[in-house]
């Protein structure tokens, strides 16, 4: 598909489901798809069939935070540590993100939805990467929606490379020691390609699907004022009634970030 300079889509007005408001949003919501090989066993189903309806589930979200005004999703496809799993399954997924990206992509333009992968690239096949490379050129300049794919990701190895960038920084005296702060080591994380006038690269919400109550080894430094949801659904199940459930949980949060509220 040949790449172009599209512009975003217009922004449409936003219509909100009862009992959200548009000021208390989150503006980064965060996703841990959990539960596609229990959602497919619990039927009698092989796990691909899970990962399929795991995308879709994936594609609805993303149309539901579109519409909401949501400005960043970042969700979590595929860990680092996911490597070890049989190659049958580790080559199926590959093949549906090459899928979910290419058959996805003509609304990702049309609707103005900005695509970045971020994770340990050299891993992935190298259709995988050619895909992910052109889709992220085609969508550059969309601005409503922000999908953050995090693809052999590792929230430790994602501190560890910043560390590694800043250190380099300082070898070539292009930094002192002294002058690294937090916002110079969360610009070099991966999800600094999130963060623009209207966004944080940090999510204000973090959602998990299928009962487990931890993080995984995702977002590690990004989360660390993330309000978090849990939920019992397994991920292709979670749909728009999920979605409401999590950010009308977010809206009753008070969110402090360790002051006292006078």
């Amino acid at each position: 598909m040949p790449l172009s300079n599209s512009t975003s889509a217009p922004a449409a007005e936003v219509l909100l489901p009862e009992g959200l408001e548009a000021e208390s949003l989150p503006r980064h919501v965060a996703l841990v798809m959990d539960g596609n090989s229990r959602w497919a066993a619990a039927r009698g189903l092989p796990p691909t069939d899970g990962h399929e309806h795991g995308m879709r589930a994936l594609m609805k979200t993303v149309r539901l935070s579109r519409a909401w005004g949501i400005r960043v999703l970042t969700a979590f496809g595929f860990s680092l540590e996911n490597w070890n799993r049989p190659k049958a399954e580790v080559d199926f997924l590959m093949a549906l993100i090459e899928r979910f990206i290419n058959d996805n992509l003509a609304e990702f333009m049309r609707e103005g939805t900005r695509l970045r992968i971020i994770g340990d690239r050299s891993r992935l096949p190298v259709s995988v990467q050619k895909t992910a490379r052109d889709a992220e050129e085609a969508t550059r300049n969309n601005s409503r929606l922000h999908l953050v794919l995090a693809i052999s990701y590792s929230g430790r190895m994602d501190i560890v490379q910043a560390c590694r960038k800043l250190a380099q920084k300082v070898d070539a005296k292009l930094l002192r020691p002294e002058d690294i702060d937090e916002s110079l080591f969360a610009d070099e994380l991966q999800t600094s390609c999130a963060a623009d006038e209207a966004s944080s690269s940090c999510p204000d919400l973090l959602i998990r699907t299928s009962g487990e109550l931890r993080l995984s080894n995702f977002l590690l430094w990004q989360s660390a004022y993330s309000e978090l949801f849990f939920t019992d659904t397994l991920w292709p199940d979670f749909g728009e009634a999920q979605y409401l459930q999590a950010l009308r949980a977010f809206q009753s949060r008070d969110r402090r970030f360790g002051a006292r509220k006078n």
